[in-house]
């Protein structure tokens, strides 16, 4: 069964998490479980997310799901425009809801870096660390 796309491809914000997120050694691009998906040898990045139990909702549609540091993690979620999200909460995972408040597109950045270490292989990791 093929899921609907649940972004579009004209999406302001898409296109800055975009463009922060291939910037990363060896990141590319997916469409998986209709969102875009931003992985090296595992995902780091998710643009659009769900909360349990409100799967058929559109209000995450604009927002950028990381995995960042545990302590990062907690006091994002300190915040009201970040999320648990569904399926990828558990493991740690956090949403940015860029309807919520304009996003701070350095903070975003961060976080997609942050996300990249915590996933990317260790080669990759270095790579990125070589560039200053």
């Amino acid at each position: 069964m093929t899921h609907p796309l649940r972004f579009d491809e004209d999406d302001p914000f898409l296109a800055r998490v975009r463009e922060l997120a291939l910037a990363l050694p060896g990141a590319a691009e997916k469409v998986s479980h209709g969102h875009p998906n931003f992985f090296t040898t595992k995902v780091f990045a998710i643009y659009g997310g769900v909360v349990k139990g409100g799967h058929a909702s559109d209000a995450y549609r604009q927002s950028v799901l990381v995995k960042p540091d545990e302590d990062e993690r907690l006091a994002l979620l300190e915040e009201t425009r970040c999320f648990v999200p569904g399926y990828y909460g558990p493991s740690g995972w956090v949403g940015v809801n860029f309807r919520a408040a304009q996003p701070d597109w350095a903070e975003i950045g961060e976080l997609l870096d942050m996300s990249f270490r915590n996933t990317a292989p260790q080669r990759l990791v270095r790579e990125l660390d070589a560039r200053g």
